[in-house]
């Protein structure tokens, strides 16, 4: 079974986006990146399309388990399972002898496979990061409000740093339950932003607390919870200097926390979880890339 989705051919942006999904993901493997199947261009002045085929992801997206009613609620140790393979697939991209900057990292874009694996998708907005003694790539401002980097939409400046800021946004609506654009209700909001209402809580427990999403029921290591917090906090520096690095620092914490979940052989109850294995793979450094769309 494959997933297949389909671009407007004639929409500029749609084609530089399915040019960009078949440049990266036909030279990028990773278990933590979906996987390019196929793709198709048809010229048919009746049938005019693009097509992506994709490897199928029975659980659908983070998105979904975190905010469509009707699901199941993700345990604790299921979501810190998902915030590693989502920073070993970052790390991975950025890790490439020409880093490649995700750019539109968000819930919805993070896909979850039959063992609730997590995989990035959506790799149309993605382009290559500095070079050099370059710290950013200038380029015109896309992806999701309430994810993107203050200085990204400020100035267009982009660089890893601004994956950093995205990754940071989606530990928030793992540890509160929210959309990165609610009000302080939890509803969606167009205007008021989950950073915003969070970031002064996350450094005080009690608050916390209290802001940590009820559908857990209370079934979380609390010490846990603070560090993930703390670590959401420094994701989210406004200066992008002061964020950590995904390999150095976020992965490393991130993996922490799930040994340290398996040694306590601490389990939240979910009926939907099946055993996972800790099968992350060192980053393979790639060479011979073509040039890839600019924006």
């Amino acid at each position: 079974m494959v997933a297949i989705k389909k671009l407007k051919k004639e929409s500029f942006r749609g084609h530089k986006e399915w040019l960009a999904e078949i440049t990266y993901l036909g030279e990028l493997h990773h278990q933590n990146l979906v996987s390019l199947v196929g793709y198709c261009c048809s010229d048919d002045v009746n049938t005019s399309k693009l097509l992506l085929v994709y490897e199928y992801m029975p659980r659908g997206s983070l998105e979904n388990h975190l905010f469509r009613r009707g699901t199941q609620p993700l345990s604790w140790p299921m979501r810190v399972s998902i915030a590693v393979d989502v920073a070993r697939g970052i790390s991975f991209l950025h890790a490439q002898d020409n880093p490649v900057i995700f750019r539109d990292l968000k819930s919805s874009n993070v896909l979850l496979d039959a063992d609730f694996r997590a995989k990035l998708s959506d790799f149309g907005l993605a382009r290559d990061g500095p070079t050099g003694d370059k710290s950013h790539v200038s380029t015109r401002v896309v992806g999701t409000r309430g994810y993107a980097a203050p200085e990204y939409i400020a100035t267009g400046h982009l660089s890893v740093k601004s994956d950093i800021y995205s990754f940071g946004v989606v530990l928030l609506e793992l540890l509160t339950g929210r959309r990165a654009m609610a009000d302080a209700r939890g509803r969606s909001s167009s205007t008021a932003a989950l950073v915003d209402w969070a970031k002064p809580q996350l450094g005080d427990r009690r608050k916390l607390i209290r802001i940590m999403d009820t559908r857990l029921g209370g079934q979380y290591p609390k010490k846990q919870a603070q560090d993930v917090a703390a670590l959401a906090l420094r994701c989210l520096e406004d200066d992008p200097k002061n964020r950590p690095a995904m390999a150095d620092a976020v992965l490393p914490e991130l993996e922490r926390l799930q040994q340290q979940q398996q040694h306590n052989h601490h389990k939240a109850p979910y009926t939907g979880t099946s055993s996972r294995s800790d099968t992350s793979t060192p980053p393979v450094h790639r060479s011979g890339r073509h040039s890839k769309p600019k924006s």
